[in-house]
This record gives structure tokens, sequence and C-alpha cells, in this order.
């Protein structure tokens, strides 16, 4: 197969002008699956109620099938169509943080997603994202377009068209290029069918600017241990990895350092992950800083891509530096974790 790209500029007022739009989603229209641009990572989308279109997504990246999928919509208009009943406080979500990064479980209505989709449970996470070229492209194609990241299983999520390619060319129909993507790490998930919410993937949005909406939260113990059917995607298998083994360690950049000297003198090629702050106070194989300290969000935005860029020069292992577990930083080392097999030094 031949994979299309095209190429839109996400800075252009009336993305639906785009010829190129039409065409993406004359294929999702024709159960074909095609990857796009979010704020969050890039998506490979395909008709979420059609079997063999959701199938496809599932060939494409090698994923496990009782991994739901996340279903995405160009309007809020859309869901009453899709869900059974939206109450008080996914309201209240919707109005806060549609369009963009949260993800909100609701229980849908029979007969409109694939049981692939929802792998056979009774709920289905929606989002709205705010991104332009994904909100054109959903509402050209007039459809609920399932769609996880764009990369191959167990593969750091993509966030340029690039990581796509390099993961699924050939593979896929198409996809839209609409540059990097800002957020850089999923949607945050939260299950709104029970009493009291539960966060089942940390992501875009962090618990205290929820809880600052709606009131107490819970975190689904699922995120810790992984058992149990899987409501939302993230929360079982190993995800984000680099090909060489990652380790988290704790402690300042000279403890990080003698335990990659005692490594190195073994024989072995080692990375570090480290920050822009601490980038200098290190020696090894390879040293790649992931944004700032002083400002997560960069560390969010360029997780993945540095995750990649390790693969590029053939390590035994790579030792990251770990971050704060508030805000996004919950996000971040939710991911750090998943990529490293919550492997610790």
């Amino acid at each position: 197969m031949k994979t299309i790209k095209w190429i839109v500029d996400k800075h252009v007022n009336e993305q639906m002008d785009y010829p190129h739009i039409s065409q993406a989603a004359e294929f999702l229209n024709n159960n074909e699956v095609v990857a796009f641009p979010s704020e969050t990572v890039y998506g490979l989308g395909a008709n979420a109620g059609s079997t063999e279109a959701v199938a496809k997504i599932f060939e494409a990246k090698g994923r496990p099938s009782d991994n739901p999928l996340i279903v995405h919509i160009g309007d809020r208009a859309q869901l009453p169509a899709l869900v059974k009943q939206i109450n008080e406080k996914a309201e209240k979500l919707i109005e806060a943080f549609w369009p963009g990064p949260l993800t909100i479980i609701f229980e849908k209505k029979e007969g409109v997603f694939s049981d692939k989709v929802t792998a056979g449970l009774n709920t289905v996470g929606i989002r709205l994202p705010d991104h332009p070229v994904a909100m054109a492209l959903i509402k050209e194609a007039n459809l609920p377009i399932a769609a996880p990241s764009a990369n191959r299983s167990g593969r750091p999520s993509p966030t340029t068209a690039k990581h796509v390619l390099d993961d699924l060319d050939g593979k896929i129909a198409g996809i839209v290029d609409g540059g990097a993507t800002g957020v850089g790490v999923e949607s945050t998930v939260i299950d709104c069918t029970a009493e009291t919410p539960v966060i089942l993937r940390p992501g875009g949005v962090s618990k205290e600017e929820i809880e600052s909406i709606i009131g107490p939260v819970e975190i689904d113990a699922a995120l810790l241990n992984g058992e149990g059917a899987p409501k939302s995607p993230g929360m079982k298998y190993t995800h984000y990895a680099p090909d060489a083994p990652l380790y988290l360690m704790e402690g300042s950049p000279g403890k990080i350092q003698s335990l990659v000297d005692d490594k190195r003198k073994e024989g072995l090629k080692v990375g570090i992950l480290a920050t822009e702050e601490s980038k200098g106070n290190y020696s090894a194989d390879v040293v790649i800083p992931c944004g700032s300290r002083k400002d997560l969000p960069t560390v969010a935005q360029s997780l993945y891509d540095v995750l990649r860029a390790f693969n590029e020069a053939d390590l035994d292992m790579i030792v990251s530096e770990v971050f704060p577990r508030d805000g996004i930083g919950t996000a971040i080392m939710n991911r750090l974790e998943k990529a490293a097999g919550h492997r610790w030094l």
C-alpha cells in the first residue's frame, strides 16, 4: 500500500476549503485509515461505526484487541447521538475543557459503534480535539472517528508526521501533515459514569484543573497495577518505549553520573534523558535534553520526540531523570514509567 501524504497549513482559517481535507475525508468515508494531527499527538483515524475500518487500525498498529479506542468528534452537537446521557459533571467538564485534551467516558448508545472500538464494553471515550485540521477533517467526514495514536503499538507516540511515517508508511492509506503537535502527551481520560468521576489516564488536563471545576475525583487503581479490562487506552501493556531499555532514577546529577560511569566501564553504551538545566552536568554516549524542569509543559511537548531520538544512537540502556508528580508532571511520569516498564535504579 502506498501511503498518501497531504500537507495542510494549520494556520489557515478555512481548513475545509483545502481539497486535501476533502480527499482525506473521502478516504475515511470509504473505510480507510488516515492519520491526522491533534493538539496532543497524531491520531490514526477510522470510521468508528465500521468494524472493517476499525480492524485496519488494529492491523496497522499491531494493537491488542482488548484495548479500547477513543472516539473523536468535530462538533459538540454530535455527542447526544452517540451516548445515553450527559450528566451534570460531564456537562461542566465539556464547558470547561472542550475543545481540548480531555476524553470523557460515557455510556454508549447501542448500534452506533463497532464493538472493536469499545472492546466489548458498554462505555465509550469521546473527545473534541482542539486542532483546526482535526476538526475540519472530522466535520468534513461527518463521522465519529476512532483514533488512537498513529504509531506501532508500544512505540513512542508520534508528534510529527515524520514519526507516523517512520512507523506506518505503507501500512495506512494516508496522512494529513499539519505540522508538529502542541501538548505532546495524549488527552486525560476521565470516567464520568460513576458517582465520583475517575481519572483513567493522566494527560493534557491535570487532576487539579479538573477538581477546580467538579470537585474531588479519584485515580483508578488500574493505573498502578494494570489489572482488569482496560476502559481507556494506556491502562495496560508497555507503551511509549524506545528500542533500548529505559530506567528511571531519582537523585542528583552526580548520583546519576556515577551510575552511568559504572555502566560504561562495563562496556555498555548509555544515554541520559536530562533537562535543559542539567544537561551540562552529564557525560555519556548520548545526552538529550527534554525541555525545562522549570516549565514542565515543555517536557511534555518534547518527550516522545526525545524517546524516539535515542533510537538513532544504538544504545544498550537509557537512564532518565524523574519529575514531580503534580500538574502535567503526573502525565509525564505516567508515560516515562510505561516506557521504562516500571524499571527503577
